[in-house]
C-alpha cells in the first residue's frame, strides 16, 4: 500500500512539474497552429474582423508569380541542400568513427557549425562571400580561379547558400555516427573471410544497415531546410537579387508582414504544411517497410 501512494504522489508530482510545458505547448503551439488553419480561409489584414473567403486564398497562391517564384526556388534548394547535407554527413561519420584523442577533435569541429547562432552564422558567411576581401574570392583569385560576385548574381547567390548551409550538419552527422557503430563488427569479420573489400562491405552491408537512419535524416533535413532558410535568405539577400534566394519562409514573412495579407500568408504555411506531412508518412512508411523487410 505504502508502495501504492508513493507511486502516486510521484506520478502527481510529474504531472506537477510537466503542467507549465503543456501549457507553454497549447498556447505557443496549438493554438497558433489552429488560428494559421482558420485565418487560411479568411481574408484578415491585421485591421478589423477577418472575412470568410472559402479556397480563394489558395487559388491566388496559385496564380501569384511571386509565389511561384518562391515556392520553384524553395524546391531548387531543397533538391540540392538535402541530398548534400546527407552526402557530406556520411562521408564525414565514416571518416571519423574511429576511436582517438584527434577524431574527437575534428568529431568537435564539424559539430561547432551548428551550435553557432544563425543570425551569426549568417553575418560570416556574409563576409566570407564578399567580392572584394571576402577570403573565399581571395583564395580563388590567388589560386587564379575567376572569383564571382557570390550574392549579387541569381545562380551563385543560390549556390551560396546551399554552401552556407552544407556546413551546418553537425547533427545529422552524430546521428550517423550512432548508427555506424549500432552495425555489428562481426559483419565486416565475415566479409573479410569471404575477400570483401571496403567498399563491398559498404555497398552490401553498411549502406543496408543504415538505409533507415539515412531516410529518417532525409525527412528530418526537409523540415530543417524549409525552416533555416529564412535567416540566410533574410540577412544575405533579402530575397534577391531578382528574387533568386525568395524561399518559403521569407515568402511567408513577406506576404503576412510587408503586404500585410494574413490570409494568404496562413494559406501557404497550411499548404507547406500538408506537402511536408505527405512527405513524412512516405518516409515513415519506406522506413517500415525497410525494417520490415530486414526482420524478415
Amino acid at each position: 500500500m505504502s508502495r501504492w501512494r508513493g507511486a502516486r504522489g510521484y506520478a502527481a508530482q510529474a504531472r506537477l512539474f510537466l503542467a507549465p510545458y503543456l501549457v507553454g505547448a497549447v498556447v505557443l503551439v496549438v493554438l497558433p497552429a489552429l488560428a494559421t488553419v482558420v485565418i487560411a480561409f479568411t481574408k484578415f489584414r491585421g485591421v478589423g474582423g477577418p472575412e470568410f473567403v472559402g479556397f480563394n486564398n489558395f487559388r491566388a497562391l496559385f496564380d501569384s508569380f511571386y509565389v511561384r517564384t518562391g515556392l520553384w526556388n524553395t524546391l531548387i534548394f531543397v533538391v540540392v541542400a538535402v541530398p548534400l547535407r546527407l552526402v557530406a554527413a556520411l562521408l564525414l561519420a565514416l571518416l571519423l568513427q574511429s576511436r582517438g584523442r584527434m577524431f574527437g577533435l575534428y568529431r568537435a569541429a564539424v559539430y561547432v557549425p551548428t551550435v553557432v547562432p544563425e543570425v551569426a552564422y549568417a553575418l560570416i558567411w556574409l563576409w566570407v562571400f564578399n567580392p572584394v576581401y571576402g577570403p573565399l574570392n581571395l583564395g580563388m583569385t590567388a589560386l587564379g580561379l575567376p572569383a564571382p560576385a557570390w550574392l549579387s548574381d541569381p545562380v551563385t547567390a543560390r549556390l551560396a547558400i546551399v554552401l552556407m548551409m552544407s556546413f551546418q550538419i553537425g547533427e545529422g552527422f552524430v546521428v550517423l555516427l550512432a548508427g555506424l557503430r549500432s552495425v555489428p563488427r562481426s559483419f565486416y569479420e565475415a566479409a573479410r573471410v569471404d575477400g570483401a573489400g571496403a567498399w563491398q562491405a559498404f555497398w552490401r552491408i553498411t549502406l543496408p544497415l543504415i538505409t533507415p537512419w539515412l531516410l529518417l535524416l532525409t525527412f528530418r533535413d526537409l523540415i530543417m531546410s524549409l525552416q533555416n532558410t529564412f535567416t540566410p535568405s533574410f540577412v544575405l539577400t533579402y530575397g534577391g537579387p531578382y528574387y533568386a534566394t525568395t524561399f518559403a519562409p521569407l515568402l511567408i514573412y513577406e506576404i503576412a508582414f510587408d503586404f500585410f495579407d494574413f490570409g494568404m500568408a496562413a494559406a501557404l504555411l497550411l499548404l507547406l504544411y500538408v506537402v511536408m506531412a505527405a512527405v513524412v508518412l512516405g518516409i515513415l512508411k519506406l522506413v517500415t517497410q525497410l525494417g520490415g523487410q530486414g526482420d524478415v
